[in-house]
């Protein structure tokens, strides 16, 4: 098109061209060079306090300071001479919020109208940054020229930046810089305009307005900029060439007016300061970043300079940090009980990392265990937080490897193997196609299935690597699927390397993991157990044995199969059958020798229990060992078959078996080592399906070892459905100490820490260790956000309880019914109900129904149930989540001891309230529970009465603490049974709910409830002051850090 005067010639010169290889620039690539040329421009002549990218962090700054300064002045005893200045103070920070929020919104309107401008007319090529008091006086101008091809033309796609629009937009600023370009401010204060050339038939009037007339000063001179993509000759005007197409100038209604803040965001040291000199490097640094940036604290602890990747710190956190300092230092164990909410995990990382990188000539490796997946990803990813920020601070001498590691099924990423039903048949896909055997058969067959990430593992070799970094699990898996590396196997390679491992309570605990995947960390290693309320729980399960009819049946398939591959053996390869004969008669350990592939599970008795010793002569042979497996069989069936419930020890157990069976105790022992050594010989693949058979090898292994500790308990039926047939023979481990012992001797410092431990002197006497730290930490808030009340009578004044005695009795049904309608009429968003099993959960719903309260309840909100079945559980769950957000709000009704009441969080709005309906204490007629009361009682002077009041109250409090995610939620918890009244039921919760239940909300009716209710509501409505008044301390500086360092005071206000 012709050129107006002022415009230049057809020959255009440019001080700037900026070449891409991309074929064209597209309208993504166009906005953001537009959108990051905008922010240069007003940054680097001062026009705003900060890059682009940060003025959402001056602004929450500011908003803070202002908090701040009202908090002040709330306080009584400031000086006039001080409370004038914080006035003047506040009132120049509201004036600046302002002032930054106009430009915010501006900003963020005229980004809104460049989108809509490159949809409208995606081949823009002309568009001008002006500076100055109009756009025909100006100061500064920036004139930018695209080239496009025609694909851009036809733009519908979203405005992402992509990795080549960033590195295009360095190159860009980088290019300005060395120009010169915003070296000199501008005097007194401008406005950015922003002019585009496009199709005369644009119709954006709300945004854009014609300006035909449109042409420079003479003599004034802007900076030329020239955009030039792969197919650059490529020209665009040809495309306009109807008589409404021609090309004109509009101009952007939308104007940047001058924001010289006279104050910076969260500058308190002066009142007024002029704008700080903006360096070319400065601006690359800020405007380069891809995250946000942190305020963030380094302060030390005696002789630890510790790494706190926030602004601010909780005072239980550094509490926390200085307890678990001393445990370290002194080499031992500790219990800590922190509040929910309250940052544990990312105190226990800082203060472990940092303590790291303070010895760096004796680094410790950090094992973190946690219960579930999701608790790993979120450990995981604040320690990715923590890391960026030392490694920013420190450099390369702070990076480490950290990462998650978790079983086949959520790290594979071999479709066809992936396919496999569940985790057992996942493990049994990767061995058919990873097993060495089968590798050896596939370099003669190529018919032969092979993992192909498996085999570009092998192929690397001592090059498969991680490099430093932490690494989730989605991160693994992406990492192999880019270099074509399996995930599971090299990160169990990298372990021995990581500096951090993130991984399942069962890899130390239960011995038959714990002997293939955690054997090589070594002593100076600090082991975490998260959330280890019931720790002594998994301990006993990891030693615990069930066998039961259909369990002996599938054995006995499983031996029928063994030998039929015997005599195929026999047949076809003799020589195997004669080797492993052989090495047995030397008593050759098998396991050190075998590749990871090859490797099952390792032997379920603890290491220092295991033989080292030769195979017993009648079972070296392989024949001879199916038939003593043949006998044990029959023996485990004669003992099913019974009408009476049977208990006895494991001596007496093996002193009968030896009788009737012939099986002497030391051939038990090796039973499982054996059948082990046996499948490796046979080369057998189908490891999910012979697990029948190593159930009763992992039995018989562990009655042959254990004498103490342990009771075999043979029961016809389950007794709360007597009716059924269903016996079962099982092998109950009492002692949870026996599985944690190895544990404790082998690491110098293992920490068991959650929110609800208390009462905390109990778990060392479970466990038989003695911690150098044991303490319970407070909650530190600025205002009362828990609203714990136990309830002990309806409203007709009846009282409710779940005993045993009582839990039919339609009064109490009707009650529990009649608080939960009166509560969801008055509790907004979500409520949750625990109640103390299934089976009383379905009773008394299914009444509700009868009697119509069920459906009172579904008038208020929408009513979802948790079921045994997983799929079920999670779908409900997800449709609550959605009720919930969209205002309709709903009821999950769900059971202690469950899978949500130990997994599932319901901060915020997912609930406002919880209610626990009963006692959920454990069903005291079940004969392992009496078997293990009756030990405890014997071996460590535990009463039966404290340890079941124990165990039910830390899963009352287990359940109630969903609620309270963080200081910022709040809700209220209800104990609704007349049990908790009592002092010795109620003293067992932890302290931080302790502290907020008041004599006034103990013994309610149900009328008294909601009365509180209301008034809690109401008092939650308020604005939320995080920074806390009334002398309540709750966020600590770095400042206030180095004072109680200085001054010697470390005590903190509550």
């Amino acid at each position: 098109m012709e050129m107006e005067e002022g415009e230049g010639s057809t020959e255009e010169k440019y001080d700037v061209e900026i070449a891409t290889t991309a074929s064209s620039l597209g309208g993504s690539g166009v906005f953001h060079i537009i959108n990051d040329i905008l922010g240069f421009v007003l940054y680097m002549h001062q026009q705003i306090p900060s890059v682009l990218q940060d003025m959402s962090l001056d602004f929450d700054g500011l908003q803070t300071e202002f908090t701040d300064l009202e908090a002040h002045l709330t306080q009584p005893d400031v000086k006039p001479v001080v409370r004038r200045k914080l006035l003047s103070r506040k009132r120049e920070v509201k004036h600046e919020i302002k002032k930054m929020q106009k430009l915010m919104t501006t900003i963020s309107t005229l980004r809104s109208a460049l989108q809509l401008l490159i949809r409208e007319a995606p081949g823009v090529q002309r568009v001008v940054l002006i500076l100055g008091g109009s756009p025909l006086r100006p100061q500064k101008a920036y004139e930018l020229f695209f080239t496009h091809s025609v694909d851009v033309l036809r733009f519908e796609g979203d405005f992402s930046k992509s990795k080549a629009t960033e590195a295009l937009s360095k190159k860009t600023i980088r290019a300005l810089i060395s120009t010169g370009a915003g070296s000199t401010s501008c005097p007194g204060p401008m406005r950015l305009f922003i002019l585009v050339q496009a199709p005369a038939s644009l119709n954006l009037p709300q945004h854009f307005l014609p300006k035909r007339d449109f042409r420079y000063n003479r003599k004034f001179v802007p900076l030329k900029l020239r955009f030039k993509c792969k197919t650059q000759d490529n020209e665009t005007d040809s495309l306009f060439n109807s008589d409404t197409n021609y090309l004109i100038w509009f101009q952007c209604r939308h104007l940047v007016n001058n924001t010289q803040a006279s104050i910076l965001a969260g500058n308190r040291s002066t009142l007024l300061s002029a704008p700080t000199p903006i360096s070319p490097v400065n601006f690359i640094c800020h405007s380069t970043r891809g995250r946000r940036r942190r305020k963030k604290m380094i302060f030390k602890i005696e002789d630890v300079t510790v790494y706190f990747p926030y602004d601010n710190i909780y005072p239980e956190q550094y509490e926390y940090m200085v307890e678990l300092k001393r445990a370290l230092d002194a080499k031992g164990h500790c219990l800590l009980e922190m509040p929910t909410g309250t940052g544990k995990t990312i105190a226990l990382l800082s203060l472990i990392t940092s303590y790291r990188l303070s010895r760096p000539d004796s680094p410790i490796k950090l094992v973190y265990c946690t219960r579930t997946v999701h608790e790993m990803e979120k450990t995981l990813g604040e320690l990715k937080i923590l890391h960026d920020y030392q490694v920013t601070h420190l450099g390369a001498q702070a990076k480490i490897l950290a990462l998650g590691l978790s079983s086949r099924k959520n790290l594979c990423v071999n479709p066809k193997v992936l396919a496999a039903e569940n985790r057992d048949s996942v493990d049994a896909a990767c061995r058919k196609r990873t097993a060495s055997w089968v590798r050896a058969l596939a370099a003669e067959n190529p018919n032969v299935e092979l993992c192909d990430y498996f085999e570009s593992y092998e192929k690397a070799a001592d090059n498969a690597l991680l490099p430093p970094g932490v690494y989730t699990l989605e991160d693994l898996r992406a990492f192999g699927k880019n270099r074509g590396w399996c995930p599971y196997f090299l990160a169990r390679h990298m372990v021995q390397f990581a500096n951090v491992i993130v991984y399942s309570y069962q890899y130390l605990l239960d011995p038959k993991v714990a002997g293939i995947i955690s054997k090589e960390l070594q002593k100076e290693s600090v082991i975490v157990f998260d959330e280890a309320h019931n720790i002594d729980n998994v301990c006993i399960e990891a030693l615990s044995v069930s066998v039961r009819r259909v369990t002996l049946e599938g054995a006995n398939r499983n031996l029928n199969k063994i030998r039929q591959e015997i005599d195929r053996f026999k047949a076809t390869d003799a020589g195997r059958l004669r080797a492993e004969y052989n090495r047995l008669i030397e008593g050759l350990a098998l396991r050190g020798d075998l590749s990871g592939t090859d490797q099952w599970l390792a032997n379920p008795a603890l290491p220092n229990d295991i033989l080292k010793e030769a195979v017993p002569g009648n079972i070296r042979r392989a024949e001879h060992f199916v038939h003593v497996l043949r006998r044990l069989l029959q023996y485990l069936e004669g003992r099913l078959d019974t009408e009476n419930v049977e208990k006895e020890s494991p001596v007496s157990f093996v002193s009968s078996l030896n009788s009737q069976a012939g099986i002497e105790q030391k051939t038990l022992k090796f039973c499982y080592d054996r059948l082990h050594s046996l499948m490796m010989t046979l080369e057998i693949t189908d490891t999910d399906e012979f697990l029948p058979i190593q159930t009763v090898c992992d039995f018989a292994t562990l009655v042959g070892t254990y004498a103490r500790g342990f009771s075999i308990i043979i029961e016809p039926y389950d007794e709360r459905m007597p009716h059924i047939p269903d016996p079962i023979l099982q092998l109950s481990c009492h002692d949870a100490s026996l599985a944690i012992k190895p544990v404790f001797d082998r690491f110098q410092s293992v920490v068991i820490t959650s929110g609800t431990l208390s009462p905390i002197d109990l778990y060392p006497r479970l466990l038989s260790f003695n911690p150098v730290v044991s303490r319970s930490f407070k909650m530190s808030m600025t205002r009362d956000c828990i609203c714990p009340m136990v309830l002990t009578r309806g409203s007709d004044q009846l009282p409710v309880s779940t005993k045993f005695d009582m839990r039919s009795d339609p009064g109490v049904v009707r009650n529990y019914g009649k608080l939960l309608v009166e509560m969801v009429s008055v509790v907004p968003d979500g409520v949750v109900c625990f109640f103390v099993s299934y089976s009383y959960m379905d009773g008394i719903i299914a009444t509700w129904n009868e009697t119509g309260i069920l459906k009172e309840i579904t008038q208020q909100k929408l009513v979802f149930f948790e079921t045994q079945d997983v799929v079920e559980t999670t779908l409900a769950l997800d449709n609550y989540r959605r009720a919930c957000d969209c205002g309709r709000g709903a009821v999950f009704f769900s059971v202690a001891r469950g899978k949500v009441a130990e997994g599932i969080d319901f901060d915020r709005h997912y609930g406002r309230l919880v209610v626990m309906f009963g006692v959920p204490f454990q069903y005291t007629l079940s004969k392992i529970l009496l078997a293990r009361l009756e030990y405890l009682r014997d071996t460590f002077q535990i009463k039966e009465g404290d340890f079941l009041t124990f165990d039910a109250l830390r899963q009352a409090a287990q359940c109630v603490g969903r609620v309270i995610r963080s200081k910022a939620d709040y809700g209220m918890m209800i104990f609704a049974d007349k049990r908790y009244s009592r002092h010795d039921k109620r003293s067992k919760l932890p302290g931080w709910i302790l502290s907020h239940l008041r004599d006034a909300h103990l013994n309610l009716s149900t009328d008294m409830a909601i009365h509180i209710a209301r008034e809690f509501l109401r008092k939650m409505a308020q604005p939320y002051d995080k920074t806390g008044t009334m002398g309540r301390k709750t966020l600590l500086t770095q400042e206030d850090l180095e004072k109680m360092a200085e001054t010697g005071v470390q005590d903190m206000v509550y």
